[in-house]
């Protein structure tokens, strides 16, 4: 009797355990840029300062390999009103006028010529922290029906920045473009410094050798990524990164002044 009432109560704490762990199938959609709201995304950041609710936004620039066509202003970056029908179809009407990001460029001759588009604040780049543990990033893209290569460019956790092959760009008009992130790539560090997550770096275009380089756009809307934002929570999270010395940590600032006094 005594071992069956033993095995019940060890089946109910196990579950009870269970129960109280983070869910590793919290899925969650994270939009990181719609390019409707120029340098006003409002994108919570994770980690230390997403406790306290802290938010970014950013522009984006462009910048391109040694033989872009410069002397007639290339590359050139600008928004234009629009979106993909699809999208226009699950968004509905809205007071907004939906925007796309829009580049277009030229180079002086063939061959391995690249340009990036990434995002900068205050003039320089940044990357933006991802949440979570990501699965995928799709985005939807304009193609030109030219033999161009689109990676994204991410960096891990450790710092290491990886290129993420998305495919070419020989169609015409909007596709929605899904890449799945690697198990490989780390996206958590158990350190205190450098980075604490995954980041987005930018678009990479690349050209192919033998295609036409003389004139080529491109356009880019509802950046975003599929991410289980749960799995990095655990019993104490609140706790990392906390200012040591601070007036407001409560009990642990008491505790160092007792042991500044000796007792």
């Amino acid at each position: 009797m005594k071992k069956g009432i033993a095995i019940v109560v060890s089946l109910a704490f196990a579950a009870g355990f269970g129960f109280a762990q983070p869910s590793s199938r919290a899925v969650e959609t994270v939009v990181v840029d719609d390019f409707d709201n120029v340098g006003a995304q409002d994108y919570h950041v994770p980690g230390k300062g997403f406790q306290a609710g802290e938010r970014l936004n950013w522009t984006w620039n462009v910048q391109a390999s040694a033989f872009v066509d410069d002397e007639n202003g290339f590359p050139k970056l600008e928004y234009f009103d629009g979106q993909p029908n699809s999208l226009r179809l699950l968004t509905g009407a809205s007071e907004k006028t939906p925007k796309v990001l829009g580049v277009e460029i030229a180079y002086k001759r063939k061959g391995e010529n690249w340009f990036e588009i990434y995002p900068e604040v205050d003039g320089k780049p940044f990357e933006i922290p991802c949440k979570g543990t990501v699965t995928q990033i799709d985005f939807w893209v304009w193609g030109a029906n030219y033999l161009y290569f689109i990676d994204l460019l991410v960096r891990d956790a450790d710092g290491r920045v990886y290129t993420l092959p998305a495919g070419n760009l020989a169609f015409n008009g909007w596709k929605n473009i899904i890449v799945s992130v690697p198990s490989y790539l780390k996206q958590r560090s158990r350190l205190r410094t450098g980075p604490r997550t995954m980041s987005f770096v930018g678009f990479r275009i690349r050209t192919d050798p033998n295609e036409f380089v003389d004139d080529f756009d491109i356009f880019i809307d509802q950046l975003k990524y599929t991410t289980n934002t749960l799995s990095n929570v655990f019993d104490g999270y609140e706790l990392q990164g906390v200012e040591f010395g601070g007036s407001d940590n409560g009990s642990a600032a008491s505790s160092s002044n007792v042991s500044q006094d000796g007792r």
